[in-house]
């Protein structure tokens, strides 16, 4: 194998992280982020977040431990903010308000809809199991697929419809929020321990 590369490997990293990014779960606030700031900037997004995962995927752990957060600390603030965020797709309430966004490329959307807390965990989690170029790989496929849907948002707006947008809003808000659940109760009793 070429620097440690595993065809195995990489397609389970992609797959693992395909799951945690959720970019379909993510199309109903993309839209609604794309209807408040008029257009989404998504090479910016995209090259943004594949940046801030790579850098993780290095030095995550040490920055961590450099600001005194361990893994599961940060797990679980990370499951806080998406249960947040899935608490506004269900209900369609706003407990985030930004009354002037100007974009919307790094905040929100690169940080922390695609590398947030939850996806920046799982990458310290596979950089313990898989070898780092294969989790490289995983990572840049993700990121193309992740500004194909960016790019694509209008037309799969259109696709759905305005009340298909809502449905598909409220399923995976529910999605979202047993993701955040999940990470929760898998990280806090690691805080205890």
């Amino acid at each position: 194998m070429f620097l440690g590369f595993d065809w195995r490997e990489m397609l389970t990293a992609t797959m693992v992280l395909f799951a945690v990014i959720d970019i379909i779960g993510s199309i109903p606030i993309i839209v609604d982020l794309r209807k408040k700031v008029g257009h989404i900037q998504s090479e910016k997004a995209s090259i943004v977040a594949a940046v801030l995962m790579v850098v993780f995927l290095f030095v995550g752990k040490e920055l961590l431990n450099l600001i005194g957060i361990d893994v599961n600390s940060f797990a679980v603030a990370g499951s806080l903010i998406i249960f947040f965020l899935a608490i506004e797709m269900i209900l369609g309430i706003r407990l985030y308000r930004d009354d002037t966004p100007s974009t919307a490329s790094i905040v929100p959307i690169a940080f922390p809809l695609i590398a947030g807390a939850g996806t920046l965990t799982t990458i310290l989690s596979l950089r313990a199991e898989y070898e780092v170029i294969n989790i490289i790989i995983a990572i840049v496929l993700n990121t193309i697929f992740v500004y194909v849907v960016l790019k694509s948002s209008a037309k799969i707006e259109r696709l759905f419809g305005k009340n298909g947008i809502n449905v598909v809003r409220k399923i995976f808000g529910v999605i979202l929020l047993a993701i955040a659940v999940k990470l929760f109760a898998s990280n806090v009793m690691g805080l205890f321990q």
